[in-house]
């Protein structure tokens, strides 16, 4: 074991939740210790390698040394887990420093009011733990505000009736440059009312201090950007924060166990480079690991005071775990159907479409006796990512494996003759008994600490609702001329978008965090990651993280935390 350090604040990951307290700390003065699991990766390294990115595992875990356990309903009904050591299926987010954010697309939204009062304004719903924050919109405002500048946010804004109130009149970049597809939403939607607006982007559309303008090579999902022009923790904040002196990044630092006295956190014990069990000592301790991992190691901290983990006297750690619900959907543009000139248009290769519409955020179909929270409807080009183009064309119409000569002939026409439009449905994933983290009995990581066993499951409502808004989609989409429209809505969620495990409310035996995202029985650990939501709006989270935790590290700052000399 090497010598135990003691800094002011211990930071556990590095991402959207993280990155805002590191830097205002730092920048302060505060001596802050960031802890992250993952390698550093610079923006040199970073490359558009498709098979090092659809095909290779290079920044997530192996799933040999790191598995999982997943656990779903079988088609029978009953509950089946698998380690994904197996399956392959692995709920991994970006291991390194920054996080996810390095491999985002960045589509960012403001929740709107009525997300944060959920229960009250459309109720119970049967099957569902929904609870209404206990914060307001107005109060997470000026962070919303705060992070479209500190970090860098594209985009214009234009009033429609869903437009949540802003503090500024739009935001501090103008939009990145559109392909014209986005004219011809812009069109139907003035024509038939679909409330289609820009789509803001957390990648810079202008060159800002050391961060180059985006140079549209159209790989940003999945991809590290090359030019820093996507604003993630790495760059926006953790970098900058470094030159200041007060910021200390150990990577490869895989934090196991956090040990507790007297309902404080004393210590923080992590594996280093060397595989050595090390021990850091700080005055406050943040864990912004990402939900699952988060929940994992509160799971794994038992003491005296907290016989099931860390902050889990009310056992409500790792419960009410959510993703984002609904699905995507695409449709085609033929070479046949248009001139060449506005093929060639069309055709223009990197360019955003940046689109959205939330005209739905709250549906009045007939199928509903009230009122029910919709979602958003987001419009996006098809990645420019051949591999994934090309696996998605390998099946026919019939359900049949496509090979040899048939199998390039349809590959050549598809990546000659057609245009693919992407669309995104975000609704509510309801939090739900069925849905949690929790340590496995049996499997274990290369360390041999137990591994996340995780259930899911997603309430049907959230299919529902999903299905209305893909067939709003549809009909736009029909509108501009796409044909072979087609959409999958399911409870199947995506691994990026993970948030809850350790809710915050008012009750200590409901929530596992205050208002102030700190844990009710521990007075210096906070928690800043997506673990904190209780209910995840309809837009992906990242904004909403990104602007709580500057919220939370301006009640860090102002509470009586003395400084390393």
């Amino acid at each position: 074991m090497t010598k135990t350090t003691k800094y002011d604040i211990c930071i556990v990951g590095s991402g959207a939740g993280a990155g805002p307290v590191a830097y205002e700390l730092a920048m302060a003065g505060f001596s802050v210790l960031v802890l992250e699991k993952g390698p550093r990766i610079k923006t040199k390294d970073f490359t558009k390698d498709e098979i090092l990115t659809s095909r290779r595992s290079v920044y997530t875990p192996n799933l040999r040394d790191e598995p999982q356990v997943i656990e779903k309903r079988d088609k029978d009904g009953e509950w089946k887990a698998r380690s994904n050591a197996e399956t392959g299926q692995d709920f991994w987010n970006g291991n390194c420093v920054g996080g996810s954010t390095n491999f985002m697309s960045g589509y960012f939204g403001r929740l709107k009011p009525s997300d944060f009062q959920l229960l009250t304004t459309y109720g119970p719903i049967k099957g569902a733990n929904i609870a209404n924050w206990p914060i307001s919109y107005l109060d997470l405002e000026p962070y919303y505000t705060q992070t479209e500048s500190l970090i860098g946010i594209s985009g214009k804004v234009i009033p429609h009736h869903w437009q949540e109130p802003r503090s500024t009149s739009d935001f501090p970049y103008p939009p990145l440059q559109e392909n014209i597809l986005a004219q011809w939403l812009d069109e139907a939607s003035q024509q038939h009312h679909f409330g289609i607006v820009p789509l803001p982007r957390a990648i810079l559309s202008v060159p800002v201090g050391q961060r180059k303008a985006c140079y549209y090579s159209g790989y940003c999902g999945s991809y590290g950007c090359s030019s820093d022009a996507k604003s993630s923790s790495r760059v926006a904040l953790l970098d900058k924060a470094m030159a200041g002196g007060n910021l200390t990044i150990l990577p490869d630092s895989k934090v196991f166990r956090l040990e507790e006295d007297g309902g404080k956190v004393m210590a923080a014990w992590f594996y280093n480079t060397m595989n050595e069990k090390t021990r850091v000592e700080a005055d406050v301790f943040v864990i912004a690991a990402q939900a699952i991992e988060t929940s994992r190691l509160l799971l794994m901290s038992p003491s005296k005071n907290f016989p099931f983990g860390l902050a889990n006297n009310s056992r409500q750690v790792g419960k009410n775990l959510i993703f984002a619900g609904g699905g995507s959907g695409s449709g085609e543009f033929y070479k046949d159907d248009m001139s060449s000139e506005t093929w060639e248009k069309l055709n223009q290769f990197g360019l955003f479409l940046n689109r959205t519409t939330q005209k739905w955020y709250e549906l009045k179909e007939d199928s509903f006796s009230t009122p029910v929270k919709g979602g958003s409807i987001d419009f996006i080009m098809e990645h420019p990512n051949g591999i994934t183009r090309a696996i998605n064309q390998k099946w026919d119409v019939e359900g049949k494996l496509e090979y040899g000569s048939s199998f390039k002939k349809k590959l050549l026409h598809h990546f000659t003759q057609v245009k693919v439009i992407n669309f995104e449905v975000f609704v509510d994933w309801l939090p739900t008994d069925d849905c949690f983290v929790q340590l496995s009995d049996s499997v274990k990581d290369q360390w041999g600490d137990p591994v996340a066993h995780i259930r899911i499951h997603g309430h049907p409502h959230d299919v529902e609702v999903g299905k209305m808004l893909a067939l709003k989609a549809e009909e736009i989409l029909m509108h501009i001329g796409a044909k072979n429209v087609q959409w999958n809505i399911s409870s199947d969620p995506p691994p990026n978008l993970v948030a809850g495990g350790c809710r915050f409310g008012h009750d200590r035996n409901t929530s596992v965090l205050n208002s102030d995202c700190r844990a009710h029985d521990v007075s210096n650990l906070y928690i800043t990651d997506g673990s904190w939501i209780p209910t995840g709006g309809s837009i992906p989270h990242t904004w909403t993280i990104y602007a709580n935790a500057l919220r939370v590290v301006g009640i860090i700052k102002n509470k009586p935390v003395k400084k390393t000399l």
